[in-house]
């Protein structure tokens, strides 16, 4: 996640030491939590405008480790504190979701 993290640009928040242990294979992009609940693969990148804590307790119920927070929102020291607390890495970037996306097929996440 260290090498994808550092082509796309990504601000990192918090990151996780184990970051880049996973077999991250998948991304999955949406602001619908429901949806993600019941789309996202396991192990995959989470790609979100959404920057409350709620992003913390759904990818720590759907075995997201990575977090990415589109649009240069950035979430609250708790949500932060929970991510870290939790174990999911979370990154910013300024660049909107569907640029994100584009970005991580051409790196080869294309499921």
């Amino acid at each position: 996640m260290t090498e994808i993290a550092d082509k796309l640009k990504l601000i990192p928040l918090t990151v996780n030491e184990d970051v880049d242990t996973h077999d991250i294979q998948s991304a999955y992009q949406s602001d619908l939590l429901s949806c993600v609940i019941c789309a996202a693969g396991d192990k995959s990148i989470w790609v979100t405008l959404i920057n409350n804590i709620n992003i913390v307790a759904v990818a720590k119920l759907l075995d997201i480790p990575v977090i990415i927070i589109t649009e240069g929102a950035l979430p609250d020291e708790a949500t932060i504190d929970r991510a870290r607390l939790e174990g999911i890495s979370v990154y910013s970037s300024p660049k909107g979701n569907y640029q994100i996306a584009g970005e991580l097929w051409e790196l080869g996440i294309t499921e």
